[in-house]
C-alpha cells in the first residue's frame, strides 16, 4: 500500500471521527440541545464501516499493487468468520495466519 493511500485513508477516518463531536457542537449551538438526529448518527455510522471495509477488502486482496492471490484473502475470511462467530481474538489471529500459512506451503498462491 502506498503512502499516499495510507495518508487519504487516515485523513478519511480523522474526519470521520471528528465529525461526530462537531456535529453535536453545531447542534447544541443551534437550538440548544445536544441532539443528533438518528439518520445522521446512521449513516455516520455507515459511512465509518464502509470505510473500515474499504481498508480490510484493499489489504487482504492486494500485495505490492497487485493480486495478493488465494491464500491471503482465505485466511482473512476465516479470520472474518471467527470474528463473527465471536472466538477469542487470539484464536482468530492464530487460525486466520494458519489457514494462509498453510495454503502457501500446500502451493496456492
Amino acid at each position: 500500500m502506498t503512502i499516499t493511500a495510507i495518508l487519504v485513508l487516515a485523513a478519511g477516518t480523522y474526519a470521520f471521527r471528528l465529525a461526530g463531536p462537531l456535529l453535536r457542537a453545531r447542534l447544541a449551538k443551534a437550538g440548544g440541545t445536544a441532539e443528533v438526529p438518528p439518520r445522521v448518527e446512521e449513516l455516520l455510522s455507515t459511512a465509518a464501516t464502509v470505510l473500515l471495509v474499504a481498508l480490510v477488502a484493499t489489504a487482504a486482496l492486494t500485495d505490492g499493487g497487485g493480486f495478493a492471490g488465494i491464500a491471503l484473502p482465505a485466511g482473512v475470511l476465516t479470520g472474518g468468520v471467527l470474528a463473527w462467530r465471536r472466538a477469542p481474538f487470539v484464536v482468530v489471529v492464530v487460525v486466520a495466519a494458519a489457514v494462509a500459512a498453510g495454503l502457501r506451503a500446500l502451493g496456492v498462491p
